[in-house]
């Protein structure tokens, strides 16, 4: 399900993009097993892009207000035990990201500190909700910019947390709570999933 709400405005346009997106599913990966994901973060030149954890319900209330998390839809129990999983699975490897990058939701931060005990968060990979198109435009070519200056530093890889829209916004598809997906860019700027990461059992 959607993690957060596209303005009523902007109905049509959310639609298309559902649409777009589950067309993108059909062509990505399969989901890869951790012995295919791993030479991937090793050899780098990657971001690893997860989906926030488990947040039961769909959209954000009524009253959101960013930096709130009071009125945010939040993770689960068993969100938080996913997200805990998450960080032990690149713990068990020794996998250390070079830079842990989040939405400023309070279901994506604490996603990735759970996981990783810290991130930053980033605009760019926020919610598209209530944003106008140029806002959605700029935030989208923030973040093709990254991957493309991550996709250039081998031997090192980044976590990204976000949304289902904003993948989707990528050309990754839309994907599960939990869920990574090991991007590259392509050539032209198009964004390549190399792999996806299944969710830990929550």
């Amino acid at each position: 399900m959607p993690s957060s709400r596209w303005p009523e405005r902007t109905a049509g346009r959310a639609g298309r993009r559902a649409l777009l997106g589950a067309a993108a599913l059909a062509a990505l990966p399969r989901l890869a097993s951790a012995a295919e994901v791993e030479p991937l973060l090793r050899e780098g030149g990657v971001v690893i892009a997860f989906r926030h954890a488990l947040a039961p319900g769909t959209f954000d209330p009524p009253e959101f207000r960013l930096g709130d998390c009071r009125t945010q839809r939040n993770l689960s129990d068993g969100g938080r035990a996913q997200a805990r999983r998450i960080g032990e699975w690149f713990e068990a490897r020794q996998l250390k990201p070079a830079r842990v990058r989040s939405s400023p939701w309070c279901r994506c931060i604490d996603t990735a500190q759970l996981a990783f005990g810290s991130a930053e968060a980033w605009p760019a990979l926020g919610s598209p909700r209530g944003a106008s198109e140029s806002t959605n435009a700029e935030s989208l070519a923030a973040l093709r910019a990254a991957l493309a200056d991550a996709s250039r530093q081998r031997g090192r890889f980044e976590v990204w947390v976000t949304h289902m829209f904003v993948l989707a916004d990528l050309g990754a598809g839309n994907s599960s709570s939990g869920e990574g997906l090991v991007l590259r860019a392509g050539s032209g700027g198009a964004v390549q999933v190399l792999a996806r990461l299944a969710p830990p059992p929550a």
